[in-house]
């Protein structure tokens, strides 16, 4: 039976994975490196920024500094949040929905994702359902990425130790909500029950989730009791 629920951000609330392409393939550019659409989402598009600055850069057999890094991640940020400004976060359909209708029924929610905790913080707020979020574990909160399940197992953790009623929550009540294979080989160490969006990736590419649906908008509170005797 579920409890609560670790949401990703990026391809699950937030409908945001071309633009961190775009912005990707800028700075990288101005670096002198290539980034295709294909080899973002076929490689990089599970890593928070700081994975997949170096793990392009290695891929182009190029040395990647401390100070470098970081001033990728600042630049490929304020370009961000740049557009951001202008036009809005671009929320998924049934996303908002979802979130309310589970809050409703007394579930725990949070977000594990390898966003920046400003951007994360940023479209709850355009949503109004920051109040609903125990906890967030952003990118800027662990210091690996997804598939490494560090940052679910944070997640389960707070969730945990925020939790008031009994019998303690266990992670088989945890459900994550995941786009990506890397997301799903996170949660899936942490023990953690999952359930996959096809936003990303195409449904064979996400196999390993215990079901898969086609958009965040296709989930409902029946569904998941269905599916999870939640």
């Amino acid at each position: 039976m579920l409890r609560a629920i670790l949401f990703d951000f990026n391809g699950v609330i937030v409908d945001d994975e071309p633009l961190h392409f775009g912005l990707f393939q800028e700075v990288l550019d101005e670096c002198g490196i290539a980034l295709t659409e294909e080899a973002y989402y076929r490689e990089y598009v599970g890593y928070d920024d700081r994975e997949c600055f170096r793990a392009v850069f290695r891929a182009a057999g190029r040395p990647l500094d401390d100070a470098t890094l970081t001033s990728l991640i600042d630049d490929k940020a304020r370009r961000y949040q740049a557009w951001i400004f202008a036009e809005g976060y671009p929320i998924y359909p049934g996303a908002e929905d979802l979130i309310r209708d589970v809050a409703a029924i007394g579930f725990q929610l949070g977000v594990v994702s390898g966003a920046l905790r400003a951007e994360v913080e940023g479209a709850l707020a355009q949503l109004e359902v920051r109040r609903f979020f125990t906890t967030i574990v952003a990118a800027d909160d662990v210091t690996t990425s997804k598939p490494d399940p560090a940052g679910y197992l944070r997640g389960y953790d707070e969730l945990a130790a925020a939790n008031l009623t009994t019998p303690p929550l266990l992670p088989r009540e945890v459900l994550a909500i995941e786009d990506t294979p890397a997301g799903l080989a996170a949660a899936t160490a942490a023990d953690l029950r999952t359930l996959a969006v096809t936003q990303t990736h195409k449904a064979e590419q996400l196999a390993v989730a215990e079901h898969v649906v086609p958009t965040v908008a296709d989930i409902s509170v029946t569904l998941l009791r269905e599916m999870f005797d939640a």
